[in-house]
């Protein structure tokens, strides 16, 4: 490694070198690396080096401001626009860094830095976007363009000068501090959401030591269930509030009892006790409202829609209610016939949520001859990402080879070099798969680099999928439920989208969309996870060696719309509470868990719970970057079932198809508005009903 000081981020000759910070050679994140394409030195970053890393890069965005605002020459789209997207070079490295472990293998030290940072942070984008002499520099140029700017030039003008106005540069100086108040707030209640979410999820641990109890239990899950027993020091089994724990106990548990218990757990993260969200929820949402009626605008979903594809609320409104009332019927249809069957089995009562998956998976088991633990060992986590790379190959001609020289932030974590059919490099892609106590919940795609062009020098960007998989037990290897192939696959679709964009400003590469159209990538993948011409390529028995049997894929096939009307409306409970959140028009004052209850009403088809909220560890939302968006989801849902009918009528690997994708979609990133990206692919504009005859409803 060189240590030599980094100057990507400072080092534009106009900046007086007497204001520029004195960088700290010892410190890794200070410095260039001489690593394998530039990747993070892992090995030797250490969580002591990150705050003074980020008070230096900070200095040095200041310092670039400076030049930017003083230039007495006449702004210009090079002077102006391309020298904001290019300042902060250093620090959006650390950023990327610092960041995404936060949320991937966070420590106690970790958060407690990021709650420092944070304000520093949010101070200085509002410096910048608040700036009036920035802003009068950035108008002149959004007014009088000139005639030489290119297609992706004028995009990236175009969200300059709209990120200027709607984030306050338009407000007087008076609601300007208003809006610095307000924004900083914003994002230590985010941060807080999100810490709280973490720690609550990590208090629970149900440990069983009577064997009966876990009896039922498949094998290899009830390995898994000693694993984490052992790992805590305890006898026994133990189930967590961690996905795949949690879903798998309730999933094949029969005992009532303890379901309830952790159901109950799960669905109370957050909700009173030590790590209380209920007041960071009231905080946050009255937070947006003010920021919103700041700018103008009569609610916060008014302002977050006006940038996305489906452009208002209104629009939003009325896809969820198509949606809902398309699906409704048929999803009451599908609990009453997984309670007929619950009372066929000797079931008394009323099914509840914590007795509904175990019923559910018999039933399927019982109709389909299917069930998870039937399909786990054609779906070796091993096999499956070979399966997934290989269809990477089919699309795009990906390749994927293991770098064992570059070092990686956790021992589970993978890095590979992605290059094309002609050897070009394309990316880094880190995998992380299994569950830590220092990783949030859920699956994600993020990159610690985006891609950009700066002085005829292409970066390609550093990529990387974070799951919370099933983890190996003993002498078990990692085999996956369906559920965790298709969040493979899901995932992997957002990370094409980053290893497959091309442009010169980062901004406006990769997953840098809107966000109701970011999912169209992802949500399109999963379509293969049950296409047998697909599976027949990569799926065999993890011990035998045995293809999965052609039976066993018709199954597949034959059961992949098996509750499909119930887990709609159940996607589309989650997007409904996210817009009544984000409409409220008055400042919300009220009770969490009445409001979110009185919402989700129409969306009712389990019974309700008192005491129990989904608001409160709602992370998408209040503490990640979905809010008045994750109606997205769905929305993309119907990208995406127009998207492979393609596939469909021209065959799933179909090379046309699939470089007509790239080239149209993959590649072009936020170079074009999403529904003209989407319409030269396709031919025409999405519509409502491909989702409804992909869901097999009304046949």
């Amino acid at each position: 490694m060189t240590f030599a000081a980094f100057t990507a981020g400072c080092a534009d000759n106009s900046i007086p070198k007497a204001v520029l910070p004195e960088l700290d050679r010892s410190n890794p994140l200070l410095v260039e690396w001489n690593t394998p394409h530039a990747t993070p030195p892992f090995d030797l970053i250490r969580v002591e080096h990150y705050e003074p890393a980020f008070d230096a890069a900070i200095a040095c965005s200041r310092a670039e401001l400076v030049a930017i605002v003083n230039n007495p020459s006449k702004p210009t789209f090079g002077n102006t626009i391309v020298a904001l997207e290019r300042q902060g070079a250093l620090l959006n490295r650390i950023s990327g860094l610092f960041f995404n472990l936060l949320e991937a293998d966070a420590t106690e030290q970790m958060q407690q830095i990021a709650e420092r940072v944070q304000p520093k942070l949010v101070a200085l984008s509002n410096d910048i976007l608040l700036n009036p002499r920035l802003f009068e520099r950035v108008k002149q140029v959004y007014e009088h363009p000139g005639w030489r700017l290119s297609k992706e030039d004028r995009k990236l003008l175009e969200n300059t000068y709209k990120g200027f106005a709607r984030e306050g540069a338009a407000l007087s100086d008076e609601d300007k501090v208003l809006y610095r108040q307000y924004s900083t707030a914003l994002s230590n209640l985010s941060l807080k959401f999100g810490q709280n979410v973490l720690a609550a999820t990590n208090a629970y641990a149900l440990n069983i030591t009577d064997p009966k109890v876990v009896e039922e239990i498949p094998a290899l899950i009830r390995e898994g269930m000693a694993e984490e027993a052992r790992e805590r020091k305890q006898k026994g089994w133990t189930v967590t509030l961690q996905a795949p724990s949690i879903f798998n106990f309730l999933r094949y548990s029969s005992n009532r009892e303890l379901k309830e218990q952790v159901w109950r757990a799960y669905n109370t993260r957050a909700l009173g006790g030590e790590h209380d969200n209920t007041e960071v929820v009231r905080e946050l949402v009255n937070t947006r409202l003010k920021i919103a009626r700041l700018l103008g605008y009569d609610s916060y979903a008014d302002y977050t829609l006006e940038d996305r594809m489906a452009e208002s609320t209104p629009t939003v409104t009325a896809f969820l209610k198509e949606l809902l009332d398309a699906t409704r019927d048929y999803a009451r249809k599908d609990y009453r016939t997984v309670c007929d069957y619950a009372a066929k089995q000797g079931f008394e009562g009323e099914l509840m949520p914590w007795d509904y998956a175990y019923y559910s998976e018999k039933y399927k088991d019982e109709t389909y001859a299917m069930n998870d633990e039937m399909l786990k060992p054609y779906f070796k986590l091993e096999n499956v990402r070979k399966g997934v790379f290989m269809l990477a190959n089919k699309l795009y001609g990906l390749n994927f080879t293991p770098n064992r020289d570059i070092t990686v932030y956790h021992p589970e974590v993978t890095a590979y070099d992605v290059t094309d059919e002609q050897g070009r490099f394309m990316a880094v892609l880190y995998l992380d798969f299994f569950p830590r106590a220092t990783k949030r919940g859920g699956a994600w795609m993020t990159e610690f680099r985006g891609t950009k062009i700066v002085d005829g020098k292409e970066t390609r960007p550093l990529v990387s999928l974070v799951m919370n998989f099933t983890k190996p037990a003993g002498d078990t290897p990692s085999l996956l439920t369906f559920d965790e192939v298709e969040t493979f696959l899901h995932e992997f679709g957002h990370s094409l989208h980053g290893m497959l964009g091309e442009g010169q400003y980062e901004s406006l590469t990769g997953t840098n969309v809107y966000r109701d159209f970011v999912e169209l990538p992802s949500q399109l993948m999963e379509n293969w996870a049950t296409e047998k011409e697909f599976l027949d390529l990569w799926a065999v028995h993890y011990r035998t060696g045995e293809p999965i049997p052609e039976e066993l894929v018709d199954r597949i096939v034959a059961a992949k719309n098996y509750q499909a009307a119930y887990g709609n409306v159940r996607q589309l409970t989650f997007g409904m509470i996210d817009m009544a959140w984000h409409t409220l028009r008055e400042p919300f004052e009220g009770d969490v868990e009445r409001f979110e209850k009185q919402a989700l009403e129409p969306t009712r088809i389990l019974p309700s719970v008192e005491g129990t909220s989904i608001s409160t560890a709602f992370s998408h939302i209040f503490g990640g970057g979905y809010a008045a968006g994750y109606y997205g989801y769905k929305w993309a849902e119907v990208l995406e079932a127009d998207a492979f009918s393609l596939f469909e009528q021209k065959g799933i690997f179909n090379r046309e198809v699939s470089t007509k994708f790239r080239e149209e979609l993959l590649s072009k990133g936020g170079t074009d508005h999403p529904m003209t990206l989407y319409v030269n692919f396709r031919g025409h504009k999405p519509e409502t009903k491909a989702l409804i005859d992909k869901m097999g409803l009304g046949k």
